[in-house]
């Protein structure tokens, strides 16, 4: 993984502050309860401090939140490369149009889903886990800020019955989005029916963003990789199986009341 800006700047402020304080790496590493080679490698920015590890050295420094701060900034920088450009994109995007065939979309999804999700991925440890979910959950204060994209998200009925993370976490979720799409009007929630059978969604999920010039890209994401696409062709292609999908949705209110009946099977 490539570093970052705030990966080195949160490096420098912890060697500089053990350092002031004449602490040495292990006499860090027990104050914070972690191992000393954990803390060798955040010094070098070999790794990347996890929420609990930067409130930790908060507290052993005094130093009044700047750690995570710092560390919020750094999930917002780095999550995966390959995801570098995207969190901005979608933060500066008027409108969102997003399908999801397998899970709820990240912008709309609970922590004990989204937690639910990389854990169960088995890809992460748990410092890891906690990072990759903070980045998750701050990118959802796109939809409260002043002016919201229009966020569109067109999800397969299955991923409304797909066990994550167990009945109460389902339940949670889909009551979640009961919620904000009866609540945020600048959100529209649709489901496409298991009665649809075989439709263009099936190939995976996407999200289209449209900038505040009007111009549209493509993101698509697969396991291990994923890239951000604007050749004007590849986009038509891409809106056109966006509309094939939306005509095999069910409506705003009838899409909210499956979902809701759903949630009732989860208890």
């Amino acid at each position: 993984m490539e570093r970052s800006s705030m990966l080195e700047h949160f490096a420098e402020e912890l060697r500089l502050a053990r350092t002031v304080t004449g602490m040495s790496q292990s006499a860090l590493a027990e104050a914070l309860s972690y191992s000393p080679a954990l803390v060798a490698k955040v010094e070098t920015g070999e790794r990347r401090p996890s929420l609990d590890f930067a409130r930790r050295c908060d507290t052993v420094f005094g130093a009044d939140g700047r750690y995570e701060r710092i560390q919020r900034r750094i999930s917002r920088e780095t999550v995966v490369p390959w995801f570098r450009d995207w969190p901005g994109i979608e933060a500066e995007a008027t409108a969102l149009r997003w399908f999801e065939p397998l899970y709820v979309p990240g912008l709309l999804q609970t922590e004990g889903y989204a937690r639910a999700i990389l854990d169960g991925a088995g890809l992460f440890a748990s410092d890891e886990i906690e990072q990759q979910l903070t980045t998750r959950l701050d990118r959802q204060t796109v939809l409260t800020r002043e002016r919201p994209p229009l966020l569109t998200a067109v999800i397969d009925e299955y991923v409304l019955r797909r066990r994550i993370g167990g009945p109460e976490v389902m339940c949670e979720q889909l009551r979640h989005l009961v919620k904000l799409g009866s609540t945020m009007p600048r959100l529209r929630i649709q489901v496409v029916p298991l009665a649809a059978g075989a439709y263009p969604g099936l190939d995976g999920p996407f999200v289209i963003a449209t900038y505040p010039q009007g111009d549209d890209v493509v993101y698509l994401e697969g396991q291990r990789h994923a890239q951000v696409l604007d050749r004007s062709e590849f986009v038509r292609q891409m809106v056109e199986i966006w509309e094939a999908i939306r005509g095999e949705a069910l409506s705003q209110q009838q899409s909210l009341d499956l979902i809701a009946e759903v949630a009732e099977t989860w208890i």
